[in-house]
């Protein structure tokens, strides 16, 4: 196993709300192993240890949690979604949908997917904030995912 496991894996493809996550995570000691990619392929090359992450031999480990914006390049939100709950190695692994459409359609496509949580970003900056410091503590302070032990 990977002796330094990634805890947020931020897939984000503004840098805006790329740095803006990262720093309020940091600001609240939630972001000591975040990893930011900013594609799909990206994603999913990382999440399997392929391309770019390709490991010789290394099982994969899996964040405790990922922040998956829905419109982003190469690879879109839906499919990256897919094939993280398709797989046996990550479909336990908490998703976090992260964007600015709050249309009810929207919501129950990713929910049926197998999504943990549904986050509209906010457009007002301290309301983002607060959003992400919410979501941090709740997946990574009090979450319990199977196969860990309580810390």
């Amino acid at each position: 196993m990977n002796p330094n496991p990634v805890d947020v894996l931020l897939v984000e493809d503004n840098p805006d709300d790329a740095e803006l996550a990262i720093r309020e995570l940091k600001r609240n000691h939630l972001a000591n192993n975040l990893v930011h990619v900013k594609d799909g392929e990206e994603a999913l090359e990382f999440l399997f240890s392929t391309g770019r992450f390709e490991k010789a031999g290394d099982p994969i480990s899996p964040p405790k949690v990922i922040l998956l914006d829905i419109h982003i390049p190469r690879v879109n939100g839906f499919e990256v979604l897919q094939k993280i709950k398709s797989d046996d190695r990550t479909k336990t692994t908490p998703v976090v949908i992260l964007t600015t459409s709050n249309e009810h359609p929207d919501i129950h496509k990713w929910y049926d997917l197998g999504a943990s949580s549904y986050i509209v970003k906010p457009l007002n900056f301290e309301r983002f904030m607060g959003a992400i410091r919410n979501l941090g503590f709740s997946w990574l302070l009090l979450n319990q995912p199977p196969g860990r032990q309580p810390g």
